[in-house]
């Protein structure tokens, strides 16, 4: 069986923010450098499906998208008169300013998340992006994915390597026995399903 391959992604997307002299004398090109509350955690490394990637390529496109045309909608604004009272101008304005702070911080990510190809080793272990069913002591069954933290929201049963529950899983087998430490309580389990493509497609 082959090593688990991994690469970096598709280079970064370059975010060129709109020329400031199309906007008006204060241009936009300082547009939500407010000094962060939070740290930033844009660069911090980490792994993502080649599905998840493409999703953030996708997500990244539609902002670029929106941020043409809440430029234009900005530059025509400006025009129209005093700016400290141009309702319209002050709403695109912050508007435009969020949007470009998302660009960055999407940019950022696509910068540094190692993309592992799917699928999986199949192995009989569990690994990154691999499909996994257990049973708890009551004997309910539960499925989750196991993807990297910016992928999350793709699915209900999504789980992020960093949570406890695919910390307890990684690595595994099938029929070995998992605890997983929760602030709610311990979770005792098993493993009864391993599968490094989605349930239910064909050959699965």
């Amino acid at each position: 069986m082959l090593p688990e391959r991994r690469s970096r992604g598709s280079p970064r997307l370059a975010f060129a923010a709109p020329d400031p002299d199309t906007v008006g004398p204060e241009g936009i090109a300082e547009m939500g450098t407010r000094t962060p509350t939070r740290p930033d955690t844009s660069r911090k490394p980490g792994r993502i499906t080649s599905e998840g990637r493409r999703l953030l390529e996708e997500q990244a496109e539609e902002l670029r998208a929106e941020s043409r045309v809440m430029a234009e909608n900005v530059r025509i604004a400006a025009a129209e008169g005093d700016r400290s009272e141009n309702a319209e101008y002050i709403y695109g304005k912050m508007k435009l300013g969020q949007i470009h702070k998302k660009m960055r911080f999407l940019g950022n990510r696509l910068d540094v998340l190692e993309t592992v190809p799917q699928p999986a080793p199949d192995d009989g272990r569990v690994h990154f992006g691999c499909w996994v069913e257990i049973e708890d002591d009551d004997g309910e069954l539960h499925s989750f994915r196991i993807v990297g933290p910016d992928e999350t929201e793709r699915g209900e049963n999504y789980i992020s390597t960093d949570s406890p529950m695919a910390q307890a899983l990684l690595g595994r087998s099938l029929d070995d026995d998992i605890l997983v430490k929760r602030p709610i309580g311990d979770l005792e389990a098993v493993i009864v399903g391993i599968s490094v493509r989605e349930p239910g497609e064909a050959g699965v």
